[in-house]
């Protein structure tokens, strides 16, 4: 937490003596502070709309700006944090974010305050900015982990966009270097932080349904190869540092767009260089909310089954060690997760939460035997855990291990044939091929 410096100010009371100065909320509050004789709590509403005290704030810089960060820069603003700072390969999106800043501002707080937010070609000289006391990375999963070790060596808090990881050995090493650091780190599995998915877990979690026997998950496809045809490179980008660790790819904008104006989610996440396809896009909420439910959040499946179809898309069968089986499955309701137990079914999604018998939804939830931790905001949960201390509700070793069910269903996918896996270890037992696939060797730019 930052350090107070308010209280320590001493005022001198010849001050008070200056000829005819206009009553600014400046000097309201020197005038009001003084005539206490002591440290004296102003109201907020003395001090203006959207003003928090320069010790309540946390000053933030973001590193990757594209569409995601649009969302993120407006809900850590609306949680008083002071962005500060900007990184982006792209010129065109550093100075987007810039105004993009000052316009949620306005509309947040209709103050017309200009905000001073330095960009930054390269996300290293951000980290040298010691005016930074947070980073939110919201970079193509490539670099992650990358941004994210950097970030904790500069002693910085971290919140990092799901997933947190593209393999599970980098996933693991951001877990050792976040207890070596101290630093708080979030993963931006914001279900976590919802209402509907938290009662729905407690249910779960409290023998509502009865003992778990099956789960069903509907997220998107396996990774696929990068596959995109050859375009002209745009002026405004340094392709190799987009790349980074990844392969040097072929340049096409819906990889990788100029500007965020586009109307579709750029495609780095179908590919298996740069991402984990759309099963780890939206497996890292949908596959969460599994751990969160079954109290497998420190854990993971023993065995994976893929379809005996090698050209399938669904169908992966996973099983923990108590034996419930996940099974990646449309079950025709979009992105969402169905649990089968002994004496009740529930969907849960962002568009429903429904239950059989229907009558658990008017569960009192006050009186449950074990309550998950609450989280009534995602990112408000993250900055007061920097400024008080305490674990976030979804930290490190939590949202590398749904991020670990995400990559091991894309190696299953891939080989097409069955694996067993030590989730204590993180290996697969007696499958050399297998546990390479684990890490990658990263190119050298």
């Amino acid at each position: 937490m930052k350090k107070d410096s308010t209280n320590s100010k001493v005022v001198k009371k010849s001050e008070l003596d200056k000829n005819n100065i206009q009553l600014s909320r400046r000097n309201f509050i020197t005038r009001t502070a003084l005539a206490a004789g002591a440290v004296t709590i102003i109201p907020r509403h003395v001090l203006g709309k959207g003003f928090v005290a320069p010790s309540d704030k946390i000053n933030l810089g973001f590193i990757g700006l594209g569409k995601q960060s649009r969302g993120l820069a407006k809900n850590f603003i609306k949680n008083n944090a002071e962005i500060i700072a900007c990184s982006d390969v792209w010129t065109t999106k550093n100075k987007w974010f810039v105004n993009h800043v000052s316009d949620s501002h306005l509309k947040i707080f209709e103050s017309t305050r200009k905000n001073t937010v330095d960009t930054y070609l390269d996300y290293n000289e951000l980290l040298e900015n010691s005016k930074i006391d947070a980073v939110v990375i919201a970079s193509p999963d490539h670099w992650h982990a990358k941004h994210v070790m950097d970030s904790l060596k500069a002693n910085k808090d971290v919140y990092c966009e799901k997933p947190l990881s593209h393999n599970i050995k980098e996933g693991r090493n951001m877990v050792k270097a976040v207890k070596r650091s101290g630093k708080v780190l979030q993963v931006g599995s914001m279900q976590r932080s919802w209402d509907s998915f938290r009662k729905a877990c407690e249910l779960v979690r409290n023998g509502y349904l009865g003992e778990i026997k099956r789960v069903e998950v509907n997220v998107g496809d396996p990774a696929k190869a990068y596959d995109l045809s050859e375009e002209a490179m745009p002026s405004e980008i340094n392709w190799n540092n987009w790349c980074g660790p990844a392969p040097l790819l072929n340049y096409n904008h819906r990889l990788a767009p100029s500007n965020n104006d586009v109307k579709f989610w750029p495609d780095w996440r179908l590919f298996e260089e740069t991402g984990g396809g759309i099963l780890s896009d939206w497996g890292a909420h949908m596959f969460d909310i599994v751990q969160w439910a079954l109290g497998m959040d420190y854990t993971g499946p023993v065995e994976l089954v893929p379809p005996a179809d090698p050209t399938a898309v669904r169908g992966l069968k996973m099983y923990y060690a108590n034996g419930i089986e996940v099974e990646h499955k449309d079950f025709g309701r979009g992105w969402g997760v169905r649990f089968f137990g002994t004496d009740g079914q529930m969907d849960i999604s962002r568009g429903y939460f429904e239950t059989t018998p229907i009558s658990l939804l008017d569960t009192d939830y006050t009186t449950l035997n074990e309550k998950l931790i609450r989280s009534e905001n995602h990112y408000s949960n993250w900055l007061d855990a920097i400024k008080n201390g305490g674990t976030p509700i979804c930290d490190v070793e939590t949202g590398h291990r749904s991020a670990s069910i995400c990559h091991l269903s894309n190696i299953a996918y891939k080989l097409n044939r069955p694996l067993q896996w030590n989730p204590e270890k993180e290996k697969f037992f007696k499958d050399s091929e297998a546990n390479r696939l684990r890490s990658r060797k990263e190119r050298r730019f």
